[in-house]
């Protein structure tokens, strides 16, 4: 209000300008700690969700390479029945389509062993991915343990705040402590 005017001051405008004068250092540190505290929170919600879809990913796509082996070896399994019908024509058509069965069982035998090998690759490559989806996984979890200690951190912040407890803030303090640890045991893939 400017210098001339007549100006009555409401309850309220009496508590906001005492508070704006008088600072609380204890409601204040809460307050940062409770800041810095959802802060870290975000990142750390961040990279539960982050693994948890790798891990997904990874599992998928080893599902997909198993499929895939399953019908190499079924595959294989077709021409292992042809190179034995081969072989049965070669043993029952006598001396003049035997050479012709024989070849045919000859052939069969090589493209079964290409695919064999295929198969195994795909196999090879379905366990690889499997093991990166559980390593994924519990990189998740160490992070999921971490947003849950946080968020346990910011509770006992607010009631610190509303008991005005040391104690009580040093136990915030401490799980604020203990989730950033295993944060970074998350963030080493521990």
């Amino acid at each position: 209000m400017s210098a001339h005017a007549f100006h009555v001051h409401g309850p309220h405008d009496h508590e906001v300008e005492h508070a704006a004068h008088t600072r609380d250092p204890f409601s204040a540190r809460i307050a940062v700690m409770t800041a810095i505290l959802a802060t870290i929170g975000a990142l750390f919600g961040y990279m539960v969700g982050a693994t948890q879809n790798d891990a997904l990913l990874f599992k998928n796509d080893s599902a997909i390479r198993m499929t895939e082996a399953s019908d190499q070896w079924n595959l294989y399994q077709a021409k292992s029945s042809k190179q034995n019908l081969a072989e049965l024509g070669a043993v029952l058509a006598g001396t003049v389509d035997a050479a012709r069965f024989r070849s045919e069982a000859e052939r069969y035998n090589r493209e079964k062993q290409e695919i064999m090998d295929k198969a195994r690759a795909l196999e090879a490559r379905s366990n690889e991915l499997g093991a990166k989806s559980e390593a994924s996984m519990h990189v998740h979890h160490r992070w999921a343990q971490a947003m849950t200690l946080i968020q346990i951190a910011i509770a006992l912040a607010a009631i610190t705040l509303l008991t005005r407890s040391r104690p009580l803030q040093f136990v915030s303090y401490g799980a604020g402590g203990v989730s950033v640890v295993i944060g970074v045991l998350a963030l080493l893939h521990v």
